[in-house]
């Protein structure tokens, strides 16, 4: 019987997020200034009272659900994770739930990681699309069967929903070749860019320099990360697989299957949103999943 807590990625982001948090409780308002005071701008006055414009940003949106994240965790007494795992970006507050990451540090990482993937989708105008109800396999095939593009698989997020990333050709002509196919729908994402694909390495680059930089500490509880789906406890490969996630796919299907693995019957999804909860009901139907509120 463990207990895993998970922590959303990028587009759980919602207008007001954490303004309840900053108004009933001392440590989130005190966290919440520390961020804004990092970040060199008041990134609690667009999360509490930006448009879904503003808080679409990549350097909003990133740093803003990681702050709701790892804010809501930080002050729900007598949470003990036997594993944590995060979508994405998520990946950053479960490794600060998890002591591997201070919370300033973490935020430090994704405001540079947010800046640099923003960068590098202004350098390669790029997006991603989500193909459902089509076998992985046959996703995968279509992907490596398209000549002179990037078009790879990005997101492996549940059986039947799996999102590709690319070119902004490239993804248009796999999109048609998966409903030739026999995908239910294969839809454009309103995304600023092909994330977890080649395209991003500029971004990785940048990432990489920083995340060698940063103290990380042994993780109090295993983290099942995006690159390998497996359990990992030793800080320096979590360095690596963070680096390397930025151009690799979300295996979250996987890490989920895994989990289970290894003994995992509850999930608490820890942030804005309840996707991963949906995700994981659909990986694993005998789960049982909440959130922390």
């Amino acid at each position: 019987m463990q207990h895993a807590y998970l922590f959303p990625g990028q587009g759980s982001q919602f207008s007001g997020m954490g303004k309840d948090l900053y108004e009933t409780h001392p440590l989130a308002k005190s966290m919440f200034e520390k961020a804004n005071e990092i970040l060199g701008f008041r990134i609690s006055d667009i999360m509490f009272n930006g448009t879904a414009d503003e808080l679409k940003q990549t350097n909003v949106t990133q740093p803003a659900i990681f702050l709701h994240s790892v804010i809501l965790f930080s002050i729900t007494e007598g949470l003990q994770p036997d594993m944590v795992a995060g979508h994405s970006l998520g990946e950053f507050s479960a490794l600060v739930a998890n002591g591997c990451l201070s919370f300033e540090d973490g935020l430090k990482l994704v405001s540079l990681r947010a800046n640099a993937m923003q960068k590098a989708c202004e350098l390669n105008p790029s997006t991603m699309a989500a193909v459902l109800n089509l076998d992985d396999a046959i996703v995968e095939k279509i992907c490596s069967e398209i000549e002179g593009e990037v078009v790879v698989a990005a997101n492996y997020n549940c059986p039947g929903q799996l999102v590709i990333s690319g070119s902004l050709k490239g993804i248009e002509i796999a999109c048609e070749r998966m409903k030739e196919a026999g995908a239910k729908r294969a839809l454009v994402l309103p995304v600023g860019g092909a994330f977890h694909s080649p395209l991003m390495m500029p971004a990785q680059q940048e990432l990489q320099t920083a995340i060698e930089q940063t103290l990380f500490s042994t993780p109090k509880c295993p983290v099942y990360q995006n690159v390998s789906a497996a359990a990992v406890t030793d800080a320096e490969t979590i360095k690596l697989n963070l680096i390397a996630q930025l151009t690799a796919p979300v295996k979250w299907t996987q890490t989920i299957l895994q989990m289970k693995a290894d003994g995992a019957t509850e999930y608490t999804e820890c942030g804005p949103g309840n996707v991963l909860q949906g995700l994981v009901k659909k990986i694993d139907k005998e789960a049982i999943t909440n959130a922390v509120v």
